[in-house]
């Protein structure tokens, strides 16, 4: 199986025939120098006439602001939605993500766990975001295709999930503003693209950590596990402008509280140059989100 990619893949695709066809972009971005991050992402789902927007930024002192909604569209034409835009400024290179609109601002992100009772509880203050995002590393993933070309669709019949993939380490600049608050944003993170039929139950769970440590260190370990119990080990160390993709990858959660949050993880990861990587990390911030 060859991946495909192209400058052209950075912009939309044309709509498939499957309900669950969705098209998404996700960026994060956390600044250490300031305690600021976050993620934003959009997905369109055309075929069922709304997109998904989520916006999610962990502050100091360890507050959220939060927002998820489903704003209606009626085509894939753009990344455009719920108050959210993204755009391509230069393909494989450098990018835009906005937002403007409301955030429940949350002192005890775990409140989440009630949604209805988190969003009525706690206030709700305007954001605004504006970064741009220029890319440090080289690209990852694309869209599977047989020799002739055209996208290998029996890679999704089992579990679709997200045909078309990629993504990259970025460093983030701009503005976050909260409330009365603001902050100029000077950090790293990872951004990532998808296309084709998505159903979000279709693995059995999945782990996803994405890390940025300055412009030449950082990583992404992918432990996707299906309904049988077997798992698809993938991404990639970034060191000195390059990637040294994982083949071994062990991920180990030390959880805390009646709610059974993760409080700790430790990752084990050897990668195709046969350098073996241990990682330690601590939560900061956790808020539960569901999909």
């Amino acid at each position: 199986m060859k991946m495909r990619l192209l400058p052209e893949d950075e912009y939309m695709h044309e709509v498939e025939e499957a309900e669950s066809f969705n098209e998404s972009m996700y960026f994060n971005v956390y600044d250490p120098d300031r305690g600021v991050g976050g993620f934003v992402r959009l997905g369109n789902r055309p075929n069922e006439g709304y997109a998904e927007m989520t916006t999610c930024l962990f502050l100091p002192g360890g507050r959220v602001g939060f927002m998820f909604a489903r704003p209606e569209i009626s085509s894939n034409e753009a990344f455009d939605a719920g108050g959210m835009r993204f755009d391509v400024i230069e393909p494989f290179k450098r990018l835009r993500a906005r937002y403007a609109g409301p955030v429940v601002l949350l002192d005890d992100p775990l409140e989440m766990s009630d949604p209805r009772r988190a969003f009525t509880e706690n206030p709700h203050v305007p954001c605004e975001i504006d970064l741009e995002f220029t890319g440090v590393s080289p690209m990852y993933g694309g869209e599977p295709v047989g020799d002739d070309g055209r996208p290998l669709l029996e890679a999704e019949k089992d579990a679709p999930f997200a045909r078309g993939h990629y993504e990259q380490h970025m460093a983030g600049a701009g503005r976050i503003e909260v409330g009365d608050q603001s902050w100029a944003i000077d950090g790293f993170g990872l951004r990532d693209h998808s296309w084709g039929p998505r159903y979000w139950q279709s693995p059995w769970f999945y782990r996803w950590l994405t890390a940025n440590f300055d412009r030449d260190f950082g990583f992404v370990v992918s432990v996707i596990t299906s309904r049988d119990g077997s798992e698809r080990i993938g991404g990639m160390i970034l060191s000195d402008g390059r990637y040294d993709h994982i083949r071994q990858a062990r991920i180990d959660t030390k959880w805390k509280g009646e709610q059974i949050v993760h409080d700790a993880i430790g990752v084990e990861v050897v990668t195709e140059s046969g350098a073996s990587y241990h990682i330690d990390g601590e939560v900061m911030s956790l808020i539960p989100l569901r999909n």
